[in-house]
Formats: C-alpha cells, structure tokens, sequence
C-alpha cells in the first residue's frame, strides 16, 4: 500500500455521494457511560511491535460512549497492507463491564503511539488519533491538552459545522533505527474526502510533516486548513466572571502569529459571553499557533488537570497557500472540559468542487515556540477596574526585552474608548518590562487594542492584541 494508492482512493471516493462507513455497534459497547468507557484497557500483552526490535509500539482503541465511528487500522509492512482485527484479547476491561461474548469483534476508534521519549524503561503515549479527524500530541515531560484536525469545515457558521472524519489508517511498520513513524489516512464526508499522509518524530519536541490532497465534492466557502483545538475558561484577565478557586484554567492562553513581513503578534485568548471570530493577516504567515505561556504550576493550583504541562503547537506552512486569513474563532464555555477555541488557515476563496487541493506544513508540538532574539514576549496580562469604577486598568509583563526604560516608548491603540495613564515601567523581579495604560470604553460594546513597545521605529516587544468587550 502507498500513499500514491491513497490519494486513487481518495479520488475514487470523491466521484460518488459519500456513504458513512459505519454501522450500529454491538450491543455491549453501544450504551457505555463514561466511566465505563474509561475503564477498557488496552492489553500491554497485545502491544503491536511488542516483540520486535522497533522504537515504536502501537495500541487500539474501542468504539464506545462518544466514540461511535468505527474505524479502520491497517499495518504496512514491505509496501502490504494487514487489517488489524480487534478481539476481546486485546483489551482489559472493567469489573463494571459485562463480559464481552465469545469470539466477538471489537470495532475500533483509533490508535495510540508509544516510544521511549522520557525514559529509556517506560513506553510513554505521545500520539492518539480518535474521533472524527481529531489527533493530540506530546513531547518529552509534557501531558495531553490542544487537538489537531485534519480539517475545519462551516466552524462557526449558523448552518452549523461539519466534522470530517478519518475512516482508514495506514500505519507503516519502523525498523529498528527508524526516529519518525509515517501514517497514511483517508478522510470522508459529505462535502470532500482526503489523503493525508503524517510523518511524526516525538522527542524533546514532536514534531509532524502532514502532507494532504483535498477532493472536494461540493463548494467549500469556510474552510479551515491545519486547525487547532483548545480549551480556554479564564485567565487573570477575566477570572471574576467564574467562581473558581484556581487562578487560571486553560490549554492555550494566546494565539501567536509570525506574519510574513516579520511582526510578531499574540493574541490573548478570551471566553466571551457571545461567539467571537477574529481573522489576522491576509497572506500565509510565517507560522501560528495555539500557545499555552503560564508555565508555572502556581498560575493554575490544579495538582490533578497539570495545564502548565500542557503542549502548545506551531503550525508552519510548506509550499504554497495563497491568500486567506488565520481566523480565530472563541467559543462561550461554562466548563473546562469544552474544547471552545478553534485556529486554522482560511483560504480567501474557498476551495472548488472538483478541484483537488494541495497543502503541506509542518507541526511542533512543544513548550512554546521560540521569538526572534532580544523581542520580549508578553507572559502575563491583567486587567481589572480602576479605583472609581470608570475605566478598565491592564497590565502586560515582557520579558526578553531587558528591563531598562531609557529610550523605550509605548505604541498604544484602541479601535473606541479613551485611553490614558499609559506607562512604561522596569520590572525587576522578571527581570522585564511593565507596560500599563487606563481606558474608558464611552459605551461600547467591544474593544480593539493594540500594545508593543518601541525603540524609534523598532518594536523590541512582538504587538499584544486584546478584545475586550463590555460583557
């Protein structure tokens, strides 16, 4: 099997109405709860290349609670394809469980990659694929937290979002200096198909080639290339609006851009009391992200969830996109278990029925990505009412620029509203910079603001951009 035998497929496919490829499940898996969804283990006995001499190891996951889509999983082994077949063997499950029936079939959702990347004894999970076209990573240290998607269809439009789903895996077999897996996968929905082909190496950072061919079916009109999925519920910003007793909760706490002429930009996320869609830049950036910055566990007091141990990812583009916006789309949340931001590349004019549609990029999935040297980076915002109750009062920490003030000024912007006290200030105790400023909103209703500190016409901070908004 190649991938050249993919895209035929996926080509193929797109020539016909699409028909879903699964079917109802077996009645022992089809009414789990979560809980007893979380109780099946995969068997470390069963681990695919257990026996072999391979840095990888493979395992699968069951169709169940909100796993419904079967999917299916295919070793590559010498350029032949072998379907894997779950059985009962291959899995541990509950004592909450029923006990499955004599030689049944376990559909699968997915599959999970173990190596060796934080010690030489132990298999760590660094890549799980599972549930329509969602797949999350890690690198060394680090726990589970964004989501990629192979693709973003309708995000945020009132006909509401179509999810995509990879329906066939192909897994090649490493040998034994291998230090990168490859993953072949077809994706499949009403609207196109796809092959995507990801070749992954986890380390110190994970990182992913995805190589994908679109075949659209239909017109897509909001489409989203290299999508990113996170959670954000609060932050210093905004945490009065929810009672907690946690500073901050959030997997991402900025989307960063590095545009094409060579600004750096952070967007500070928000969780608005009405659907917010942001777009930035007008030609493929540099590279952009979802970025968790709070990496101290005192920014969360939460032993369990760990988020300062959460990856950010980068996304930078190969070859050529064309014109579009990285649109960012803010989802209102109550819970931290919604997944309510979403970041993607979207194509200015959509991609055409019938007309297949190539992208390349590449994925780091790591602390957080590196700005250019001497730019401070802003790695704290705070924001609260003044003392008369009249204006809102921020407060950006920088660090990386130095922390002396002596020819620094502060370029401040505001689509409404009256800004003033606007100071530049040395922050010892990073060892950076504190830019702060008051603005009285005059009644609107939202909020543009712009903030980088300049030396003459050279910004020595990357452009922090927050909205706010009166909700």
């Amino acid at each position: 099997m190649t991938f050249a035998a993919v895209l035929a497929t996926a080509k193929q496919r797109a020539s016909v109405a699409y028909v879903p490829q699964h079917g109802s499940l077996p009645g022992w898996l089809s009414r789990l709860s979560p809980d007893q969804y979380r109780s099946i283990r995969f068997n470390p006995d069963e681990d695919i290349w257990r026996n072999d001499d391979v840095p990888f190891r493979m395992e699968l996951l069951p169709v169940g609670f909100n796993f419904q889509t079967t999917v299916t999983v295919s070793i590559v082994d010498n350029g032949q394809a072998r379907d894997v077949i779950g059985t009962p063997e291959m899995f541990v499950f509950g004592a909450n469980l029923p006990a499955p029936p004599a030689k049944a079939v376990v559909p699968l959702s997915g599959f999970r990659l173990r190596s060796r990347i934080n010690s030489k004894k132990i298999w760590d999970e660094f890549l799980v694929f599972q549930g329509a076209s969602y797949f999350r990573a890690v690198a060394k240290g680090e726990v589970y937290g964004l989501s990629g998607r192979g693709l973003a269809i309708d995000t945020a439009e009132p006909s509401g979002e179509e999810f995509p789903a990879f329906t066939h895996f192909w897994i090649e077999r490493p040998n034994s200096t291998s230090s990168d897996i490859v993953i072949d996968a077809l994706l499949e929905s009403d609207s196109t198909t796809g092959a995507y082909r990801f070749t992954v190496r986890p380390g110190i950072e994970t990182s992913m080639d995805v190589d994908m061919t679109l075949f659209p079916r239909s017109d897509l009109h909001v489409v989203g290339i290299a999508p990113l999925t996170s959670m954000f519920l609060f932050d210093e910003t905004n945490r009065g609006r929810l009672d907690d007793y946690r500073p901050e909760v959030h997997d991402s706490d900025g989307l960063e851009i590095a545009t094409q002429s060579g600004e750096q930009v952070w967007r500070q996320l928000a969780n608005p009391a009405k659907l917010q869609v942001s777009t930035f830049t007008s030609q493929p950036p540099q590279g952009f992200g979802l970025v968790q910055r709070s990496r101290q566990p005192g920014d969360f007091e939460d032993l369990e969830s760990l988020y300062e141990r959460r990856p950010s990812a980068w996304v930078e583009p190969r070859g050529e996109w064309g014109p579009g916006a990285v649109e960012l789309v803010e989802i209102p949340s109550g819970r931290e278990t919604n997944d309510n931001i979403v970041a993607f590349w979207r194509p200015a004019a959509g991609l055409s029925a019938g007309k297949p549609a190539h992208y390349a990029y590449h994925i780091a999935w790591l602390g957080e990505p590196k700005l250019p040297k001497g730019l401070g980076e802003a790695v704290a915002s705070r924001s609260g009412a003044s003392l008369d109750g009249k204006r809102r009062v921020f407060q950006i920490d920088f660090v990386g620029a130095g922390e002396k003030i002596d020819g620094l000024r502060v370029d401040l912007g505001a689509s409404m509203g009256k800004l003033s006290n606007v100071t530049l200030t040395s922050n010892p105790d990073l060892h950076g910079l504190r830019a702060s400023f008051e603005i009285d909103p005059n009644n609107a209703d939202l909020i543009e603001l712009r903030l980088r500190v300049m030396r003459d016409n050279q910004p020595v901070t990357e452009t922090w951009l927050y909205r706010w908004t009166a909700s």
